[in-house]
């Protein structure tokens, strides 16, 4: 089964076109990276998944369940990690992950134990009174991904998951990743750290000006001696 299909999938700005009759999908249990530059169409893909903006024409699958017609039950099984805070600074950890999970319907029960896992996860346990706005850089990433995880959705969608952070703490939130993906999580990671996909993912996908213009597994990128980052800069000079 796929976690995720898109088919042709146009968007449109006005005149601009901003995704361009793209189609990819990712299988149940991969770590699929979602490459290109600054205005390329990611964040504009993602929000057509996630049903923050509506999309002109085509079609997606999350699991099989249409993200239009069926969108109560495609995004239940989604979990976002934004790349900007989208969040209530005075409040608490413990209040976000919460308040996020009865918006997903969980009862008092469930939250609880979900967050305490959570809080073990993240090693987030003594900070759980503090309030967001006091939290450091990599505490906050953390709890961004303990919050799309809250529901525990089949699909986990990360926009820029480490940005902003220390290289420390980036290669700690790595390790929860790889983690989180070997339980079986399906994860779709954009990043504009190449090093950081090429570790994590085992699929990547381009798109270059709304158009996807490579996709397949790690080593077709990585093949003769080439890393990430040397592929990506000549597909995107190329295209």
């Amino acid at each position: 089964m796929y976690a995720l299909e898109i088919k042709n999938l146009i968007k449109k700005y006005g005149e601009n076109i901003a995704v361009n009759d793209i189609s990819f999908n990712i299988k149940e249990g991969e770590f699929f990276g979602f490459l290109g530059a600054n205005g390329a169409g990611k964040t504009t893909t993602i929000s057509a998944i996630t049903g923050i903006a509506k999309f002109d024409s085509g079609n997606i699958f999350v699991f099989e369940k249409d993200v239009v017609s069926q969108y109560r039950d495609a995004r239940k099984m989604i979990g976002m990690s934004p790349q900007e805070y989208n969040i209530d600074i005075f409040s608490t950890i413990e209040k976000i992950l919460w308040y996020v999970g009865g918006y997903y319907g969980m009862t008092s029960i469930d939250r609880k134990k979900k967050i305490s896992e959570l809080f073990k996860l993240f090693d987030l346990e003594e900070h759980r009174k503090k309030q967001f706005r006091m939290l450091s850089g990599g505490l906050k990433r953390r709890l961004m991904l303990a919050r799309a995880m809250i529901h525990d959705p089949k699909l986990l969608i990360l926009d820029e998951p480490t940005s902003g952070v220390d290289v420390e703490l980036r290669h700690e939130l790595w390790s929860y990743l790889k983690k989180i993906n070997e339980q079986g999580k399906t994860i779709l990671l954009t990043s504009h750290y190449l090093e950081e996909v090429e570790l994590l993912c085992n699929r990547i996908s381009i798109i270059h000006k709304g158009k996807i213009i490579a996709i397949g597994d790690k080593s077709d990128f990585v093949k003769d001696g080439q890393n990430l980052e040397k592929r990506y800069l000549e597909l995107t000079k190329n295209n």
